[in-house]
């Protein structure tokens, strides 16, 4: 996947995410089912995950090769990333504090889902200043993944929001 088909599924399944919550009834919104994270908790799980990662976009390439070097390996593809978290998550991989959810009300989702589409469209208008090449030699940190590189680290975002719409649909049926 390229970037700009890489930006087109940011913005599609950001999109998509943000419509099924509002879609939701404020009483849904904010309601836990069997302890699970609110739709309203998603919401800002999503922006906490995504707001590194455009931030981290605005730094000189040579910063963080330096701080965290250059890939030993081939580039995943979408799918091997996807499978690779899935493992991750099926071993008990779970969000670290930094970007777990607070205790979100109703009233705050449209505010939140406002920031959320201002940072994958500044996402998006920065990932078209890098290149196809950057994007495969340039690392990044990711919590469950360890290393991986910038394009990779777009992908699990592009996953990242798929998973957390279908957890929002299973609980808040």
């Amino acid at each position: 996947m390229d970037r700009n088909a890489i930006n087109a599924e940011l913005l599609k399944n950001h999109d998509d995410f943000i419509a099924r919550l509002l879609v939701l009834p404020n009483n849904k919104r904010t309601a836990s089912r069997n302890g699970k994270w609110t739709p309203a908790q998603h919401l800002e799980h999503i922006l906490r995950s995504v707001r590194p990662v455009a931030s981290v976009l605005l730094l000189p390439k040579w910063i963080l090769r330096w701080r965290f070097g250059r890939p030993d390996r081939e580039p995943r593809t979408y799918a091997a990333l996807v499978q690779r978290y899935q493992e991750r998550l099926a071993t008990g991989g779970t969000a670290p504090a930094r970007f777990a959810p607070s205790n979100i009300q109703a009233k705050q989702v449209e505010e939140l889902a406002t920031a959320l589409q201002q940072v994958v469209h500044s996402l998006t208008h920065r990932v078209r200043t890098w290149t196809e090449t950057d994007l495969d030699t340039t690392l990044l940190p990711h919590p469950l993944l360890g290393k991986v590189t910038v394009r990779e680290m777009l992908f699990f975002t592009v996953y990242h929001v798929q998973h957390h719409k279908r957890l929002v649909e299973r609980d808040a049926s």
